[in-house]
């Protein structure tokens, strides 16, 4: 599996490195098979530090082998027990197992908004489920431990004729 990670840096040796906020699935290195979620993302990262040059890494990991070595926990969708895992990373309250891979739908900037809503009261679980059927949902795959780490081989970058 390819995976790329948007950065204002070349990431060839991915760390694991304390956050100052809270993401959809916790702490980790987060990747997407979407190499234009990749690129997406760099913008955001460069607007935010306003500092470094956007760069999308490219990484490969043999999921089979990673997989079956590591605990894994994958959403195939945005249902009912994804929108309660990444509600309780977001605010901060996920105290459940640990996993050394979360793969699933990322909530982008559109679904943020619905993700507020929901937080805010405006939408009850099941308006919220509604909404994000309509929504393009990517994909992300966050490695949250050192193991995970030690399953991707970096390839190098996207040339920068192609954002």
């Amino acid at each position: 599996m390819i995976l790329y990670h948007g950065s204002n840096m070349v990431v060839s040796k991915p760390q694991l490195i304390s956050q100052n906020r809270f993401l959809d699935f916790g702490f980790g290195f987060y990747t997407t098979t979407n190499k234009e979620q990749a690129i997406s993302f760099a913008d955001k990262v460069i607007k935010r530090r306003k500092e470094g040059i956007k760069t999308v890494s490219i990484y490969e990991i043999d999921e089979k082998i990673a997989f079956q070595e590591c605990s894994v926990l994958i959403f195939d969708t945005p249902n009912e027990a994804w929108l309660d895992f990444v509600s309780n990373n977001r605010s901060g309250n996920y105290d459940g197992e640990s996993f050394d891979i979360i793969l699933g739908p990322v909530a982008d900037d559109d679904v943020y908004r619905t993700f507020t809503l929901y937080s805010a009261g405006v939408f009850t679980k099941k308006q919220t489920l509604e909404q994000l059927k309509i929504k393009k949902l990517y994909n992300q795959l966050v490695l949250t431990t050192e193991k995970a780490l030690s399953y991707l081989s970096y390839l190098g970058t996207i040339p920068k004729e192609e954002f």
